[in-house]
């Protein structure tokens, strides 16, 4: 019934009389869109098809995927007795089969058990015994219960040394998949004992390293560490581990050990690591998932992650435990104060301050870059133990991970992915990693300017150094990459420097009401403070000077006033007893800018640079000023220089005959007429001034009209200040604060010998 009714209402809708009409060439017109309609609904549907037979074809490859892995775990968990090899066809298929699903897709758990006590029970010989470990690729984590299995094969030595070797390694690598380590820290007595074998030696330190706690370091094993070192001399494993062990106990090491991060330990990973990262891309979907920064805190499924990129904050859980740990086991932690506090179930502030005196952290460091809670926490703990095993860490994976781009698109969307959160980690803690200034410091005289916003996030929080270390491992190579590099990259280098300056006025004025400097981080002394911030401030102004020489650029000098807007302020503001004046290269492109933004930003910075100035002299007199300041007369004379000149442009029209700065704009009067240019006096005033001409017109047109012919020369006496007036309403603040602190100073000859001519005499007396 509904089916007639549809019917009868769709034929009443093409009733004839109803149609429009159409010509011709409309109709074969409408006809031809309709045919082409008709093959792209055609083609869409093929598309489709096709599509459909692809999916029911993976899945079909899938499922028969999975059924061969099946007959190939069967086969291996049935295996009594020493199987051979050769002719051996039907271990060759089951082989290949574990192999190609472990790289490509990885292993399930219970697939990992099965064959990692397989390659240790010595069934096989060292070949397949070694294809068998380097395919454990796990897709989700691995079993605590299958390690410590694995442990037990792995005493008895049944396999050979080489097989314990790759066993070690894969453990090192796979140790961050592990979903407990209650059991394997039952057993790191029994890790401690193989140290005497010379081939393993170097992989279980690193074992032991990543494994070690507080509660680990007794001085039987310290003592035992100190005479294997007599024997073999000073390894970098030992000393790795033995530098570990000082920073928890260091009462019990008085050996005198590596301060600097080293690579103590082997790279174990690079069996593994092609296949663990297409294992990772093929269960995530992208390279890069892992890797993002979340500062919320959340719950997140279990997955495979490559071990030195584990940065995610909850670590993973047992899949023979329920993945959601209740309410009631969660309330039974709150019992047990002596119990540590895993960091995968700190979820909450509120958590972080119960369990403060009782959290564990991961064994794998790198995860705390990810946890806002545990980085508040990092930051109010003085255990040295956090910061040592964060920085090796760190250092590892800048060395052997983020060297330049080489072609890898996966791998660069990582090392973006990972600088990004070390960036982000440090602007949360508002300080650097040592390990980022050393990389910083090897990286740049060979960069390519890749990561370029990265990089140079990094190079804004390098901390306070010597001026000599600083001048040969950072300003003399950036300087080259500078200036033979694009527009926008000099003003992201002027930008990064900014931030750097700021970073340390920031900590130093942070630092500044303590008893004695040394007491701060910075671990330097006040007049070194000042020198290595005057050579910062002094590099920057020798390339803005010749860049702006190559490149006038209206959009790098505003990047360059903005550097300049915090040196002006550091005494004031940061309590830095030092005043540093731009050069002439910056000042006199600023003061002749055709960009009124510019003109109004230099007005303001020489009007901070005056208070600052009036400040340092006032608390000289008073004897207030706790940091001595010493002014050179020459920086009070080119400070009145800049002054004179800026006057003499914008408001008395004597630029050319008054600049008496050496690298000014002082011409004489001669060449002057030569040029031909009427009122040339005038061409730098307020109103003819090539950044603020624009001003001027609106100025008249608002108002005498369009009607009446505009001239500029109409703009004196009362229409004079009414146009001042203007420009201050126009936003010119700069301008503003400028003219009201240096101009009515200029027209006051009451103030010609008062207290503040000393801090500028020569504008005073003008």
């Amino acid at each position: 019934m509904g089916k007639q009714k549809l019917r009868r209402s769709s034929q009443r809708l093409i009733k004839p009389e109803q149609q429009p009409s159409y010509g011709k060439g409309d109709l074969s017109a409408r006809l031809r869109n309709g045919k082409e309609r008709g093959d792209i609904t055609e083609k869409i549907t093929t598309q489709k098809t096709h599509q459909d037979k692809c999916h029911s074809a993976d899945d079909q490859a899938e499922a028969s995927e999975h059924d061969l892995l099946e007959q190939a775990l069967q086969y291996f968990g049935k295996v009594e007795g020493h199987v051979q090899l050769k002719g051996n066809d039907t271990l060759l298929k089951h082989l290949n089969t574990v192999e190609r699903v472990g790289t490509q897709r990885g292993l399930p758990p219970e697939g990992i058990d099965i064959l990692l006590s397989l390659a240790l029970s010595g069934k096989f010989v060292d070949t397949v015994n070694s294809r068998l470990l380097k395919c454990l690729i796990p897709s989700s984590v691995v079993l605590e219960d299958t390690v410590v299995k694995a442990v037990s094969w792995f005493c008895v030595g049944q396999c050979t040394a080489s097989t314990q070797v790759l066993f070690i390694r894969w453990l090192i690598t796979m140790f961050d998949l592990i979903d407990r380590k209650e059991k394997l820290h039952a057993l790191y007595g029994c890790f401690f004992c193989f140290l005497q074998d010379e081939r393993l030696c170097p992989y279980i330190c690193h074992f032991l390293y990543l494994l070690t706690k507080k509660e680990s370091v007794k001085p039987f094993r310290v003592r035992k560490l100190l005479d294997l070192q007599i024997r073999v001399g000073k390894q970098p494993h030992l000393q790795g581990l033995l530098l570990l062990y000082k920073v928890y106990c260091p009462e019990l090491v008085s050996l005198a050990l590596p301060t600097r991060v080293k690579t103590f330990f082997k790279n174990s990973e690079s069996l593994w690591k092609a296949q663990m990262m297409t294992v990772r891309r093929k269960n995530l979907g992208s390279p890069s998932v892992g890797l993002q920064v979340d500062f919320g805190i959340k719950q997140v499924p279990l997955q495979s992650k490559k071990r030195k990129w584990n940065s995610l904050m909850n670590l993973p859980i047992s899949s023979s435990t329920v993945s959601i740990v209740s309410q009631k086991v969660v309330s039974s932690l709150y019992l047990h104060q002596d119990e540590a506090f895993p960091v995968e179930q700190l979820q909450t502030f509120t958590q972080l301050v119960q369990n403060i005196h009782r959290l564990e952290f991961p064994a794998q460091m790198g995860s705390v870059l990810q946890s806002p809670l545990l980085l508040h926490y990092i930051n109010c703990i003085k255990d040295d133990s956090v910061f040592l095993r964060l920085n090796y860490w760190m250092a590892q994976v800048l060395h052997e991970e983020c060297a330049w781009y080489t072609g890898n698109q996966h791998n660069e969307m990582e090392v973006r992915a990972f600088l990004d959160t070390i960036a982000n980690a440090q602007q949360f803690l508002q300080e650097g990693f040592s390990n980022c200034e050393e990389f910083l410091y090897k990286s740049i005289p060979h960069w390519n300017g890749c990561y370029r916003s990265q990089i140079l996030q990094l190079l804004s929080w390098i901390p306070l150094t010597a001026f000599s270390e600083m001048e040969q491992l950072l300003y003399e190579p950036l300087g080259q990459i500078f200036f033979t590099s694009s527009l926008y990259f000099k003003c992201s280098v002027i930008e990064s420097l900014k931030k750097m300056l700021q970073n340390w006025l920031s900590w130093h004025a942070f630092y500044a009401d303590q008893v004695s400097i040394q007491d701060s981080p910075m671990n330097t002394t006040l007049s070194g403070l000042v020198n290595t911030v005057s050579d910062l401030i002094n590099f920057v102004g020798r390339i803005s000077t010749i860049a702006l020489h190559i490149t006038s650029s209206s959009l790098l000098l505003h990047f360059i006033l903005d550097f300049y807007e915090i040196v002006c302020d550091m005494y004031v503001k940061y309590a830095m007893p030092l005043v540093v004046l731009p050069p002439a290269g910056v000042f006199y492109p600023a003061l002749l800018s055709m960009e009124s933004v510019n003109l109004n930003h230099l007005c303001y910075i020489m009007y901070r640079y005056r208070k600052n100035l009036v400040a340092a002299k006032e608390n000289e007199w008073t004897k207030k000023c706790k940091l001595r300041l010493n002014i050179s007369s020459k920086t009070f004379q080119e400070y009145n220089q800049y002054v004179l000149a800026m006057v003499g442009c914008l408001w008395t029209s004597q630029a050319f005959q008054k600049d008496s700065h050496p690298q000014g704009i002082f011409m004489d009067a001669k060449v002057l007429m030569r040029t031909g240019v009427e009122n040339y006096r005038n061409s730098f005033n307020i109103v003819h001034h090539p950044a603020l001409m624009g001003h001027a017109v609106l100025f008249l047109q608002q108002g005498f009209g369009e009607e009446k012919t505009l001239n500029l020369g109409l703009i004196k006496g009362k229409l004079w200040n009414w146009y001042v007036e203007y420009l201050y309403k126009r936003g010119m603040h700069g301008l503003k604060v400028f003219i009201e602190s240096s101009i009515r100073r200029i027209s006051s000859s009451a103030q010609s010998h008062s207290s503040l001519s000393e801090s500028c005499p020569s504008v005073a007396q003008k």
